[in-house]
Formats: structure tokens, sequence, C-alpha cells
């Protein structure tokens, strides 16, 4: 059973960093895609980054490109994303999830399905930013 467990979250000031971590165990990341999330309150869940099965493919909202980084690390099957710049509007749940089938975030998906059919989360940590 693939399982997913967020951490890294906190209340920081505006432009500093922050790291979240998303373990993932029951499989290895070379067979699942992994995206982030992030719900505000009020706001729908956005899809802000993934990374393909293969890690050669990783992909970015707009709402973020430039700042936020997301990586892997297999030995720990856990992957990571690094939040950088942070802004108050960047406050938030951020969830990590996983598809199944590993067929997610490819290279020519849109920007609308790369953050489709994600179908194992995790718990989701989170993020405040203010001053």
């Amino acid at each position: 059973q693939l399982q997913l467990v967020e951490s890294g979250g906190g209340l920081v000031q505006p432009g500093r960093s922050l790291r979240l971590s998303c373990a993932v165990s029951g499989e290895t990341l070379d067979l699942h895609a992994v995206a982030w999330f992030r719900q505000a309150p009020g706001k729908e869940r956005e899809g802000i980054s993934c990374i393909s099965s293969s890690g050669w493919v990783t992909r970015y909202a707009d709402s973020v490109k430039g700042r936020f980084t997301i990586s892997r690390e297999m030995d720990k099957n856990t992957v990571y994303l690094q939040l950088d710049s942070l802004k108050p509007e960047d406050s938030a749940v951020y969830y990590c999830a996983a598809d199944t089938a590993g067929v997610r975030c490819g290279a020519y998906d849109s920007p609308i399905n790369r953050f489709q059919g994600y179908d194992h989360w995790g718990q989701g940590t989170q993020v405040t930013v203010t001053a």
C-alpha cells in the first residue's frame, strides 16, 4: 500500500524559505509520479509542482515558477519541495500525492492534465507566511 507523509511546514516571514518533504513508503519512487498541491482557506486546491516517475520531467505552476523547486532522493524514497522567496499568498496546507499508474507529469501533458489522476495522498502540512 502506497503511503505518503508530508513534513517541513511552519510559520515563516515573507522572503524566507522552507523545505517540505514527502516520504513515500510501500513502493519505490521510480514507479510513480509525485505532485505537490496546496489549498488555502476558501480556495480551490491548486497543483503547483510535479516530478515524473523517471525523475527527468519536472513542472511548475506559473504561481510558483522560479521560486519553488521539486526534487527527489531515491535512497530515501522522498520527494522535496524547496520553497524560496515565500509570500503571504503562499500560505496554505501543502499536500503531496502520487499516481498509481506512474504516467502523470509527462513531458507533453497539458498544465491541467499533469495535475490530474493522483490517487494516493498525504495528510498535508501547514505553511504560513506572515510578518
